[in-house]
């Protein structure tokens, strides 16, 4: 059996209270991957394109103020 299958068991067997408090931690850990990923990617200059874009597209006044 995979780990992530004997995780999954693991995950079924928790009460509704250890449910909880499993997705509470999951959603943060998840965050903090994601944020290292966009870190490392705009360090890598792979957001510089998107970026340039949105400054192109706001001098021409196609943004609009929150």
């Amino acid at each position: 059996m995979s780990k992530v299958k004997r995780i999954e068991r693991q995950v079924q067997d928790l009460s509704a209270e250890e449910l909880t408090e499993f997705r509470e931690w999951f959603l943060e850990f998840d965050w903090q991957v994601w944020d290292r990923q966009i870190e490392r990617d705009a360090e890598a200059g792979k957001l510089d394109s998107l970026a340039e874009e949105a400054l192109r597209e706001h001098a021409a006044g196609k943004t609009k103020p929150f």
